[in-house]
């Protein structure tokens, strides 16, 4: 079964904007060292749609090979065609995946009879346990709850779903009193900005980025411990950091996570805005403010310092 923390992976890019397959491996290592329960690669996160098929499968080996099997690897496999779909799934189960997630393309619509045939025949050709990744417009299609269970229940291969639509919290309530006992579980996402009240109402694991997986982590286990004021605390400071995720996206997490000794560059493929000096300043501050949380990669005085640019 899935659960706790599994951060989605982000795609290092070089100076020159290719791949970088070294700093895979290393992200890869620093989750599973920030006490992450497996991870997902590649998602929204891992801006898998700036990927061609070749380095998206180049990078899911990376990870596959880094894992070794220690912790449960999520394939991200989401793309326009069920052939696509499937080809991804079989990449990331021969790199050691043992569930895939996918979101209902745009194309596909959402009625629900055109979703069932989509996802049936990914489930037909996958061979993984289907994740439905439910991400809001123009991203996913935000589907409604009711349909999202008339799929679940027509398609016995999906397991989970990482319910993304805002509010997610009532969302999570619903599909579980709609289709509960037919689902492994419901996750949560959203870059885990409302991960308290998604745990409150039942999800068995989030995905956040990776930057802070060691707070995510202490988090999770404080409230699946019972010490739910320990885990609203941990919630509280995890705010200021994702708030600014929430803008900048992977700019955010690379910038951090050069800072914690894991990539040489920030480099991105996606249009982002770009941060200013106050803005990496303001960086700086917060993982000094978090200093106490962060567990793994540079020092505390490195991390407040920056990296040389």
């Amino acid at each position: 079964m899935l659960f706790g923390v599994l951060p989605v992976l982000p795609t290092p890019f070089d100076a020159s904007g290719g791949v970088d397959v070294d700093a895979m491996a290393r992200v890869t290592e620093f989750a599973l060292e920030a006490g992450a329960d497996g991870v997902v690669f590649p998602g929204v996160a891992s801006e898998f749609d700036r990927l061609d098929a070749q380095e998206r499968e180049r990078l899911v080996g990376v990870v596959g090979r880094t894992l070794g099997g220690r912790k449960p690897f999520v394939v991200g496999a989401s793309a326009a065609t069920p052939a696509e779909v499937i080809a991804f799934c079989r990449a990331g189960k021969a790199a050691g995946a043992s569930a895939a997630m996918v979101m209902a393309p745009a194309s596909v619509g959402a009625e629900p009879a055109a979703l069932i045939a989509f996802f049936a025949a990914v489930a037909d050709g996958a061979g993984l346990d289907i994740i439905l990744q439910n991400a809001p417009a123009p991203v996913g299609s935000g589907l409604p709850v009711a349909i999202i269970a008339q799929v679940v229940r027509a398609v016995p291969a999906i397991r989970y779903v990482k319910e993304e639509t805002l509010p997610p919290g009532p969302r999570i309530t619903e599909l579980i009193d709609a289709v509960g006992t037919e689902l492994a579980g419901v996750m949560g996402g959203a870059g885990s900005r409302y991960v308290y009240d998604e745990l409150e109402r039942g999800a068995v694991a989030l995905m956040p980025a990776v930057e802070i997986a060691d707070l995510h982590a202490q988090l999770f286990r404080a409230y699946r411990d019972g010490d739910t004021g320990r885990a609203r605390e941990l919630y509280i400071r995890s705010l200021p950091i994702l708030l600014v995720q929430m803008i900048y996206r992977m700019s955010l997490t690379k910038e951090v996570l050069m800072r914690r000794g894991v990539f040489t560059t920030t480099t991105v493929r996606a249009p982002l805005p770009a941060f200013d000096r106050h803005g990496l300043a303001e960086i700086d501050m917060m993982l000094a403010e978090l200093s106490d949380l962060l567990t793994v990669g540079a020092e505390p005085s490195k991390r407040a310092a920056g990296v040389a640019r």
